[in-house]
């Protein structure tokens, strides 16, 4: 289901969502203790930060204390494993993104099944992905990026936070459908890969909107479209891909919260509601807007539908792509 339509179904189910949140309310006392979120991702990226935001807006609105636990490494699957392991009682949680659907198919001997050991809980925010270039690459539209490449096959390289990263494979999604190739220079991480465009090293790349913000901003590099269904609101000029003529591209670094599997359901339920609340206030989603990310929410079933879609999805990229598992 795309993003955008998952979103407006979730504010259409928002009602039913509060006709549990009372059934959820009988659970004794819960919470009792602090209630730990990890972010499988070292403080200072776009996941901590928005983990940040949510779970001191959840903390106030629950009135309880919630902790931000950074577990950093191989993809997010150190913390993933950590959450696996935990006691299923709603105390700890994770602050997953879109790299839970990829590790099955980059990682041949995952110590967990993300479907079967973990519970969705909800979908929070979608950050859209920006395709910048150089600025002294000769273009200013996608069209016109195209075009290059077509004119220039083999000659353009785009970097990647990593080989498997989104950072990589959604620029190969765009060039797989274009029917066009470039070269992938892999980095170690969001920010030098940033710094080699902005140094001409590679000609262009596809980062989180919050990641290339501010270089777009600062013109140190050149934004071309957005990869979102919808036009960012940090970026209102810069074009989706959808609407620069790759009709239907919609693609984003999304970012959720899940539970250890065997969780009781009815907590899940309340943190459902809770977290709903919390992302559905205006204040909240402006905070959010500000760091560009977008705000989602979800029943846990939407979430497990969409989780299960994308898996299938980024199987299909990386065998695409023939990238290795580790």
């Amino acid at each position: 289901m795309p993003l955008i339509k998952l979103f407006v179904t979730s504010l259409l189910t928002l009602s039913a969502l509060s006709t549990f949140g009372t059934q959820a309310q009988v659970i004794d006392g819960y919470p009792t203790q602090p209630i730990k979120l990890v972010v499988p991702f070292p403080p200072g990226g776009a996941s901590d930060i928005i983990a940040r935001i949510v779970g001191q807006r959840l903390a106030e609105h629950m009135k309880a204390i919630v902790v931000i636990e950074n577990k950093a490494g191989a993809n997010g699957n150190i913390a993933a494993e950590y959450v696996v392991r935990s006691k299923p009682d709603g105390y700890t949680l994770i602050y997953n993104s879109s790299s839970v659907a990829l590790s099955p198919a980059l990682y041949k001997n995952l110590s967990f099944d993300v479907q079967k050991d973990l519970a969705p809980v909800i979908l929070t925010t979608v950050v859209p992905m920006l395709l910048n270039v150089n600025s002294s690459v000769p273009v200013t539209t996608f069209k016109e990026f195209v075009a290059l490449l077509k004119a220039k096959p083999d000659s353009l390289s785009y970097g990647s936070a990593g080989v498997g990263n989104i950072t990589h494979l959604a620029p190969f999604l765009v060039l797989e459908q274009l029917g066009l190739v470039a070269n992938h220079v892999p980095y170690k991480g969001s920010g030098p890969a940033m710094i080699g465009l902005v140094g001409g090293e590679i000609q262009f790349d596809m980062q989180p909107i919050s990641v290339g913000l501010a270089y777009a901003k600062e013109g140190r590099v050149r934004p071309l479209a957005v990869s979102t269904l919808v036009r960012s609101p940090v970026l209102p000029n810069v074009p989706t891909l959808d609407e620069s003529g790759l009709k239907g591209f919609e693609l984003g670094a999304w970012q959720a919260i899940m539970v250890p599997a065997k969780t009781p359901p009815a907590i899940i339920k309340r943190l459902n509601t809770e977290i709903m609340a919390v992302l559905m206030n205006p204040d909240t989603k402006e905070k959010l807007l500000s760091q560009g990310a977008q705000v989602l929410g979800s029943t846990p079933e939407q979430y497990g539908a969409y989780l299960a879609s994308e898996i299938k999805r980024w199987d299909a990229v990386v065998k695409s792509s023939k990238t290795e598992p580790q």
